[in-house]
Order: C-alpha cells, then sequence, then structure tokens
C-alpha cells in the first residue's frame, strides 16, 4: 500500500502520573523532517520520541506537540527563582531612579519574565513508557490515515493510467491511415508540380517521412513506463520519488510525441497525455 504524506492524528491518556495529550501533524517532503515541541521538563525524551517516530514513518514533515499535565502526587511543583526576582526587583529599582516620571513596576511584570518559575525535576522513569505508548498509539493513527488516503491516490492513478492507455491505443491504431494520407499527399503534390512520377523516389520520400514521424518507440516507452508505474502501486511502501521520476519520462515522451506528430488527432492525444501526466503528477508530491 503506498501512504499519503499528509494526516493527522492525537491521543490522549491521563493516569496516576498525570495527563498526557499527543498531536500529531504530517505533511509532504522531500526527506523525514521531524520537528518536536515538548514541555520543558521532557525535554529528555526528545531522542527515544524521534526513533520512535521513524520507526513508523519513512518521508514526510512530521510535527509533534507534546502537552503534559502532572499529577500532584509526582511532587511537582512551582516555585519562585528568588534569586533572579531579587535580581529584576533591584535593576528596576534603579532604572526608577534615572528616570523623571517614576512608573511603577507590577508584580505581574515580574512574573512574566522567562525563568521566574521553577519547576522540580520530574522522575521521566515514571512517565517516559506511557509518554512513549501514547505516542505509538497517536502514530498508528496516523499512518493509518496516511494508507487511507495513499489507497484515494492509488485509484485516482489508476483511473489516469487507463485514460493514458486508451490515447496510446488510438495513436497506434491510426499509424496506417497516418501513413497512407501521407503517401496521398505526396503523390498529389507530385501531380500539382507535372512531376513525372518516380515509383523509387516516391517510395524513398515515404520512407524518410515515415522515419521522421514515427513514434512507436515513444509509445512503447509510454507503454513500458505505464506499467512500471502499475507495478511501483501494486507494491506499495516508499514509492514518491520513483513515481515522480516516471512521471517526468511519461512527460518527456509525451511531448517528443507532439513534436513529430504530423496530424491533428496525434497531437491531440499528446496534449491529452499531458495533461493526465501533469495530473498525476501534482498528486505525486504528497506520496511518500
Amino acid at each position: 500500500m503506498i501512504q499519503s504524506m499528509t494526516a493527522f492524528a492525537r491521543a490522549q491518556g491521563q493516569g496516576d502520573w498525570g495527563s498526557v495529550v499527543c498531536e500529531l501533524r504530517s505533511i509532504n517532503h522531500r526527506y523525514l523532517e521531524i520537528l518536536l515541541r515538548l514541555p520543558e521538563t521532557l525535554h529528555a525524551l526528545e531522542a527515544p520520541m524521534r526513533e520512535c517516530i521513524r520507526h513508523h514513518i519513512k518521508r514526510g514533515k512530521i510535527e509533534c506537540y507534546l502537552r503534559f499535565q502532572p499529577n500532584d502526587a509526582l511532587g511537582v511543583g512551582v516555585t519562585i527563582n528568588h534569586p533572579l526576582a531579587d535580581q529584576l526587583c533591584h535593576a528596576s529599582e534603579l532604572i526608577a531612579q534615572k528616570l523623571k516620571v517614576v512608573a511603577p513596576v507590577n508584580a505581574m511584570d515580574i512574573l512574566h519574565w522567562p525563568g521566574i518559575f521553577q519547576m522540580a525535576e520530574i522522575d521521566l522513569e515514571v512517565i517516559q513508557d506511557q509518554v512513549l505508548l501514547f505516542l505509538d498509539q497517536a502514530l498508528q493513527d496516523l499512518v493509518a490515515a496516511r494508507t487511507r488516503e495513499g489507497e484515494e491516490l492509488k485509484q485516482l492513478f489508476l483511473q489516469r493510467l487507463e485514460q493514458m492507455k486508451i490515447e496510446v491505443a488510438k495513436v497506434r491504431q491510426h499509424m496506417p491511415e497516418i501513413l497512407n494520407y501521407q503517401r496521398e499527399r505526396l503523390i498529389a503534390r507530385f501531380s500539382d508540380a507535372k512531376l513525372e512520377l518516380n515509383a523509387e523516389r516516391l517510395e524513398q520520400e515515404i520512407v524518410l517521412f515515415a522515419q521522421k514521424t514515427d513514434v512507436m518507440e515513444e509509445l512503447d516507452r509510454i507503454d513500458s513506463h505505464i506499467s512500471e508505474v502499475r507495478r511501483i502501486l501494486k507494491h506499495g511502501g516508499v514509492s514518491g520519488r520513483r513515481l515522480d521520476f516516471l512521471m517526468q519520462e511519461l512527460h518527456r515522451e509525451a511531448n517528443t510525441l507532439g513534436a513529430k506528430s504530423t496530424d491533428v488527432d496525434t497531437t491531440r492525444a499528446s496534449v491529452e497525455l499531458k495533461v493526465l501526466i501533469e495530473q498525476i503528477r501534482e498528486q505525486v508530491q504528497n506520496v511518500e
């Protein structure tokens, strides 16, 4: 199964240790990029959390938001950083002496100062397993959401690939008619110019035209690339970059098909192929 890189998941729980809320957001990215936003008290869990995410996700930008509310039973309390508070009060008094108009310092101004609050250290052994458990649960939900969207993308790709096969078949079917039409045009030109019709020269011109306008090689490569895309979609896994490369190759062949075209039907098929390829390529950017 292929996976989309866009998804959201959330897991939460509580126990004697407190409560945890874990939110995961996933968007497309060329590589795996992990952005963790943790409470200051849980920064020591960053390494195991990153390893847990890498175990489930191979590609995409993952934003992980973790909120933790400890239980009072853990003995986690908030205290004032008294040395810092004393320094701030002393600094405010010095500034007040230099001002002509004294502006009183509000207590809340000091309380808003970074680092004024101190929290007792948390025993991570008590909550680490629980935090990783909820992270794993959120990751499983995230992967399930990415897989569901990936299946929808797969069906969209298969529909476009089938339409591409139809366009290729149309061009193959009309190739004999195109050669016959060009043969008749050459004969008409000789007649209009009142030139002697030389059978050998006519065949040479037809062969040269056929070589210049032969698109069978392009059609064969398009069929081959379509088969490879279907194979990748069937096997699934991390395949976004391979699919993107194949879309570039398909677009190149469709361009060549249009450049060699000598009739409206082939040109129309080339344009339709490029539209279908572009529709797939836009969505492939979101495949893991």
